[in-house]
């Protein structure tokens, strides 16, 4: 009995040593297969950071050339393979803005397709979405940037007017994430950068029209992040709400005031909106990025004394969107058709001189400590 106790001892210390050697190399396992999914999705998301700042580029540029940021019915989209060359691809009505926007992108060592596209068509973009993939592959960033809109109080806006901002703004988004998300959601990859407004939350007078085409993006935008959510797509839907910006649209836009149209201060360069973009486009996980002191000012007073804001708007609201210089009596705007098919404008307004080239707001988002 002795023997068979001892034998028995042996044969359970070797079964433990056994099931400890077996334990051991599935920990090993284990955190191989760990260590070989993080490296891949930190190659994965670098990629997709790299996209994105190639994306974002050509965004940046084509907003210092007038194709894009705030500039009225325009907008910037582009796509890049992860060899990292950038690559701008650039939507708007105006050619020669666009063209202006693809020079200068190339003159960088670059790529760009400037395409001749109204927005509020959806079959012109679809059709601008395939030539895009078919030229440079898939599409990694798509930025909805299209907008126009009238200076007026309400009841002096035509209504074929106020239906053109609405096809434009609001629609023009719309038809914008419905030819990139058909191309990501097949991947399972990709994401969508709307660009808002303080105005999306935070309606003020004489943009009637404008406002209300924002709040409806801002809805949109909502309900689609939450079917994504319940898919549990990989792919990301992101918005940024812009300041006022010192952009051409106040020499652009249609306009019924008796004075000329102003941002209402304070005032921000379209650098700042296009720096703000590109760090969405690379940090898409959160939903939403507020630009400028001014906009959360404005959100936060729109949330917690909306009826004092009414008031107060009333009183300023109009004066404060105009200059002291008369409106220019030949002002067809550029609602219907481009001010930039024959000549570029580039990207700043006439504000120049009071416009802030930083947004603290902005660098405290996208500070990173230095390692």
């Amino acid at each position: 009995m002795w023997g068979k106790a001892r034998a028995e001892r042996r044969g359970a210390s070797a079964r433990a040593r056994a099931e400890q050697c077996r334990t051991w190399v599935r920990a090993r396992v284990a955190r191989h297969r760990t260590s070989v999914a993080a490296r891949a999705e930190q190659c994965r998301t670098s990629a997709r950071a790299r996209v994105g700042r190639c994306e974002m580029w050509g965004k940046a540029r084509a907003e210092r050339r007038g194709a894009s940021v705030k500039v009225p019915d325009a907008l910037s989209m582009a796509s890049a393979k992860v060899q990292g060359k950038a690559c701008a691809r650039l939507l708007a009505r105006g050619r020669a803005g666009l063209e202006a926007a693809a020079a200068e992108a190339e003159d960088l060592g670059g790529s760009a397709l400037p395409l001749t596209v109204d927005v509020a068509d959806p079959d012109q973009v679809e059709w601008a979405a395939g030539e895009v993939e078919r030229a440079f592959g898939p599409i990694r960033v798509w930025v909805n940037n299209a907008f126009s809109g009238v200076f007026a109080p309400f009841d002096e806006v035509a209504p074929e007017d106020y239906r053109r901002v609405t096809d434009v703004t609001y629609l023009g988004t719309v038809n914008g994430t419905r030819a990139a998300l058909t191309r990501m959601k097949r991947r399972d990859d990709g994401v969508i950068v709307q660009v808002g407004s303080a105005l999306a939350y935070r309606g003020i007078p004489l943009q009637s029209a404008y406002c209300g085409a924002k709040h409806a993006i801002e809805g949109f935008t909502e309900s689609l992040r939450a079917e994504l959510l319940h898919d549990r797509s990989a792919v990301k839907v992101t918005m940024v709400q812009l300041p006022a910006l010192n952009t051409p649209q106040f020499d652009w836009v249609r306009s019924r005031l008796p004075r000329h149209p102003r941002p209402v201060p304070p005032i921000y360069q379209p650098e700042v909106a296009a720096r703000a973009i590109v760090h969405a486009a690379e940090h898409p996980r959160r939903r939403e990025r507020w630009v400028g002191g001014s906009t959360i000012a404005t959100l936060i007073a729109e949330k917690v004394v909306p009826g004092l804001l009414d008031r107060y708007l009333g009183r300023t609201g109009y004066g404060s969107q105009q200059t002291g210089e008369p409106r220019a009596e030949a002002r067809p705007g550029n609602l219907w058709e481009p001010r930039d098919a024959e000549e570029d404008h580039g990207a700043h307004g006439g504000f120049d001189d009071g416009a802030k080239r930083r947004s603290l707001l902005l660098a405290a988002q996208t500070w990173r400590p230095r390692r």
